[in-house]
């Protein structure tokens, strides 16, 4: 009789417990985000969110925000950092990730149909053709530029993407560059690293306004954000074609290398997609 006393009491006080937890709000579920772990795409998905009002953020971090600057975290979101590339494999492990568009598109996801959040302008992170600095006014690299910022690119990049990419090249042109001698480059080769998609889908128009000239444009495609730098900076390419500014600028700063930009190409709105959670009403209360 006294055991059982003993245990009804204890188990009173678990259920006691329990009631005041949930009361004051101690069994809120986790929401897990996971976000690019490189520094300028941490931000860029951070700053998405706080748009968006899942989180705050410290006043004037801008694009230099970690997670360790949410000021304020209503929904209880645990930010999971991943390399890029992997967050479409991730996805179904976690209630929602912010996945850069080069990865989404080969993954299946459409950013402009299957994202619960996009981005809106983001002309900083404009997708950018770099080569390593001293190099920017060669033949080459003047050549492969001239066709990025083309009518032919132009016109593919707003009817294959549909808003995935923007183009944002304004007065695009023929493909070809009034100051280059193009017979001097007939049968040279161009050797560049780009991302699968949209990077070298939009080169294969470059590839075929060069073959026009006789210059071959060889195309070599990367998964992930590291090597096609290195590659460029040790002379194996030519150039590369697969990030935007913030993130070259902070390779070099983080690596040494000297790359630069050459042109500016396109948008790729970065988004928030559902993995374990289909919409926003985790999010929402």
């Amino acid at each position: 009789m006294k055991r059982t006393k003993i245990t009804a009491l204890v188990l009173a006080l678990i259920l006691t417990l329990a009631l005041a937890l949930t009361g004051c709000g101690g069994s809120k579920n986790t929401i897990q985000i996971a976000v690019p772990n490189d520094a300028t795409n941490e931000a860029r998905a951070l700053l998405l969110l706080e748009e968006n009002g899942i989180i705050k953020l410290t006043d004037g971090v801008g694009i230099a925000a970690t997670k360790q600057d949410i000021a304020e975290n209503p929904h209880n979101v645990e930010i999971v950092e991943a390399e890029a590339a992997q967050l479409p494999n991730l996805l179904k492990d976690v209630d929602y990730a912010v996945i850069n568009t080069n990865y989404a598109i080969p993954a299946g996801l459409n950013p402009v149909k299957d994202s619960l959040v996009i981005e809106g302008s983001a002309s900083a992170y404009v997708n950018i053709l770099a080569c390593k600095e001293g190099n920017e006014k060669s033949g080459k690299i003047k050549a492969l530029a001239a066709t990025l910022e083309s009518k032919q690119v132009a016109d593919f990049i707003a009817e294959k993407y549909s808003g995935s990419a923007v183009g944002v090249t304004q007065n695009p042109g023929d493909g070809y560059d009034a100051t280059v001698d193009y017979a001097a480059l007939k049968g040279e080769t161009i050797r560049v690293g780009a991302s699968p998609s949209p990077h070298a889908e939009i080169l294969e128009i470059s590839k075929e306004l060069l073959a026009a000239k006789g210059i071959t444009l060889d195309v070599q495609t990367y998964n992930d954000y590291v090597v096609p730098n290195t590659v460029v900076e040790d002379g194996t390419l030519d150039a590369n074609f697969f990030q935007h500014e913030p993130y070259l600028d902070d390779f070099n700063a983080q690596n040494g290398t000297h790359l630069v930009k050459v042109v500016g190409v396109h948008v790729e709105p970065m988004g928030l997609y559902g993995g374990k959670q289909t919409n926003l009403d985790a999010l929402s209360k």
